[in-house]
């Protein structure tokens, strides 16, 4: 696979996939055509995500489009164009946000902290071909599969209370079997045929054929019978949870209207450009990512943030696809492509979250893969052997004990249930405003013990506010900060806009002249006619000019005028409202050990580690020292253990890579993030890790449930059925009984406990 030239990930509807175990089989001998890197196959969305070379796509495509009809022929293959390259990130294919570094302008202490928005790839749906049918249960599917069930169930009881025998009995039998079961035995004939032997289909087909061999007839058509009714019920569950997934997706708007001269044209949000403008009114979606240019309203963000406050929205706000405009008409300037904007980063981040499986998710399907042909070999073996070798035993009786075992042993409960319990999760977590791309992250979430951050934009807001203005003899505070106003005047870093923000009126631009940036010291400028100096200490130093030591915390920015020393302001970010209670709930949850990582200095970073308990701190560290120190960490924690690193931006790539679990803070904001993190907290709220773990664990529990129920009943009934105990009728009951209770408990891990909520 060429590196060199980007891999291309296609996905494909498959329209009815009805059989989880179908789902696992496709996937399985996708993965083995040569040149597919990667492939998934999500039953519950029904979708196969296949990740192949640029330049053998569309051959490899095609080998895997007729895979799938080879094992399914039903199946209908829509493709859903996703187009997009993804090539290695570099750093120079972002927009960095702040300037500061070699030839920037420094102060004491700041993070340089960078923000980018650079282009994200989503996909457009256009229509494949058709081959087949669906079996989908729609109200018409259903109300067929009803009436042919009635038809064989009426036809069994004719044959149970009638008086006849011999031919016609059989006959009878042989009609109803073949109106309720005939498919299930067509399905297994065409698996042996294709090679695919050990499925449900084959059990139930070999368990009923096998009744009617030793002449249990009756009990061969209500085994059926009620293996079809448990499919049923068990579509309708699946299909159930499907349908809560699909609404919660529902994200997707579906038209803009677009603004050109005084009329306005219905549009698709693909049609619209950068540079547009579009008009949003009350009760509709905001189709893509723009800035106000007009009016005002209040915006639903639930859907994208897990927020249930709305928040308003004026002129020079932000406002992203997916929020819903609940009040006031506003006219929006589009700032990206549906392709790249917020809603269409995250249906990809969830349709592609299946492709990450978490082990225990891994575990099962082995274990279904082996489990059933070492059934079939001990359900062989315990109709032959013990006939054999215990005095009286009847071979008719143990054939029968053996067809109850095979009943029994459909693995469906397992195959189905695992996977949409933790699709469930994921779908959880993505109501709250958190975004996890796979399976293997949110179980990997229930072994963390330490907790890394990052700083700024992390816990603090990333907004700069000047707290404290400390003019020296012959300054007041308020020349003091006009000077340093006009003296930032034409610098775009964050602490010279607090500044100018802070000075609040406005500035000519005829007053400064000679600006000069001094790289990691500060600026010289004339203002007025006066040689105005503003950096940091050093600054001060190198230029002769004793300055004071201030006592507070924060970024201080020096200033002299005609070289005499005028005074200093402190420059403050604040923390997040939630950044304390966080760390606590952390620290509830069982979590060990909170580390703070920052490019700020040690007296800022120790204040704001003592304010919010945080266990350890390490400032003054550049991108790479942040990863020396998560790999110190990893040598000091056991195996199991696992740490998770939060950040914000692209300074955090490197390090958001390197953790067990990273998680990007924000991180719609940052293409890069977006790439490295596992996880994608939507909004800037700290607390939403806390409830990420919550979410893990209330999944792996739910999981868990069902893998010990689901065992747990089939031993039982295995060893009844070994024995003679159970029945056919109840073999059926358990397996198809404990699958719908199974499915039913995973549609469960989709709520969201109302305290994360």
């Amino acid at each position: 696979m060429s590196t060199a030239e980007g891999q291309v990930k296609r996905q494909w509807m498959l329209e009815g996939l009805d059989c989880a175990n179908c789902a696992m089989k496709i996937e399985n001998k996708v993965k083995k055509i040569e040149g597919v890197s990667s492939c998934s196959v999500n039953f519950t969305m029904k979708m196969m995500t296949l990740e192949t070379a640029a330049s053998e796509a569309e051959t490899i495509s095609e080998q895997a489009r007729q895979t799938v009809l080879s094992l399914e022929p039903h199946v209908k293959l829509r493709e859903m164009k996703t187009g997009a390259i993804r090539k290695p990130l570099q750093s120079g294919s972002f927009r960095t946000g702040h300037p500061g570094e070699a030839g920037g302008h420094a102060h004491d202490a700041h993070d340089d902290h960078d923000h980018s928005q650079g282009s994200a790839h989503q996909h457009e749906d256009t229509s494949g071909e058709a081959h087949g049918h669906s079996h989908d249960h729609g109200a018409g599917d259903t109300r067929r599969i009803l009436l042919r069930l009635a038809g064989g169930g009426l036809l069994a009881a004719a044959g149970m209370f009638l008086p006849v025998d011999g031919i016609p009995e059989l006959l009878l039998f042989l009609a109803a079997y073949l109106i309720v079961g005939g498919e299930v035995v067509l399905s297994a004939a065409r698996n042996i045929v294709r090679g695919q032997v050990f499925d449900e289909n084959f059990l139930m087909a070999l368990a009923t054929i096998g009744a009617f061999a030793i002449g249990e007839y009756p009990e061969g058509v209500a085994v059926m019978l009620f293996y079809q009714v448990g499919e049923l019920f068990q579509g309708m569950a699946v299909n159930r949870s499907r349908r809560s997934i699909t609404a919660l997706m529902d994200i997707r708007p579906e038209f803009a209207y677009l603004k050109e001269g005084g009329n306005l044209r219905r549009v698709s949000p693909e049609e619209v450009g950068i540079g547009d403008v579009i008009v949003v009114k009350p009760g509709e979606k905001v189709p893509l990512d723009g800035t106000i240019l007009e009016g005002r309203a209040m915006m639903d963000t639930s859907a994208l943030t897990g927020e249930s406050v709305p928040r308003s929205a004026e002129p020079g706000s932000q406002v992203l696809s997916g929020f819903i405009n609940q009040s006031g008409v506003i006219t929006v300037e589009v700032t990206q492509t549906f392709g790249d904007s917020a809603v269409s980063k995250i249906l990809e981040l969830v349709q592609n979250a299946a492709g990450n499986k978490a082990k225990t998710e891994n575990f099962i399907t082995k274990f279904a893969r082996a489990y059933t042909p070492v059934v079939v070999i001990t359900a062989l073996l315990l109709a032959v052997l013990p006939p054999l070798v215990l005095s009286g035993a009847t071979f008719s009786d143990w054939i029968y004990r053996a067809l109850v075992f095979l009943v029994i042993s459909c693995p469906c409960a397992l195959v189905v249930s695992i996977p949409l319990g933790f699709f469930g999760g994921i779908g959880a977590a993505s109501r709250s405003g958190i975004l996890v791309k796979g399976s293997n992250f949110l179980e990997a979430l229930n072994d963390v013990k330490i907790v890394v951050f990052d700083k700024t934009g992390t816990l603090t807001k990333g907004q700069f506010t000047v707290t404290g203005i400390y003019p020296s003899e012959g300054f007041t505070e308020e020349e003091l900060l006009r000077t340093a106003a006009y003296a930032e005047s034409h610098s775009s870093h964050p602490i010279a806009a607090s500044i100018r923000a802070a000075y609040g009126k406005e500035i000519s631009g005829e007053a400064t002249a000679d600006y000069n940036e001094i790289s990691g010291h500060g600026i010289e400028v004339t203002v007025e006619g006066r040689a105005v100096l503003a950096g940091n200490t050093r600054l001060m130093k190198r230029e002769g000019i004793a300055s004071s030591t201030p006592a507070q915390t924060g970024t201080i920015v020096h200033l002299a005028v005609d070289q005499k020393y005028a005074g200093y302001l402190v420059i403050a970010d604040e923390l997040k409202e939630d950044s304390l209670s966080a760390i606590q709930a952390l620290e509830a949850l069982g979590i060990r050990k909170t580390v703070m990582l920052t490019g700020d200095t040690t007296a800022v970073a120790e204040a704001v580690g003592r304010q919010l308990g945080i266990s350890e701190v390490h400032a003054g560290l550049l991108p790479q020292h942040k990863v020396e120190a998560i790999e110190r960490l990893e040598r000091g924690k056991s195996q199991r253990e696992k740490i998770i690193f939060v950040g914000d931006g692209i300074n955090d790539t490197p390090v958001l890579a390197r953790a067990d679990v990273g998680i990007a803070m924000g991180g719609l904001g940052s293409d890069a993030a977006i790439e490295a993190a596992d996880i994608v907290i939507m909004t800037d709220e700290p607390s939403k890790i806390a409830a990420a773990i919550g979410i893990a664990k209330r999944t792996r529990s739910i999981v868990w449930q069902n893998i010990i129920f689901a065992l747990a009943v089939k031993a039982v009934f295995l060893l009844l059925g070994a024995f003679g105990i159970a029945t056919m009728w109840e073999a059926v009951f358990s397996d198809v009984g404990v699958t719908v209770l199974a499915v039913l408990n995973s549609v469960r891990a989709l709520q969201v406990p109302n305290k994360l909520a």
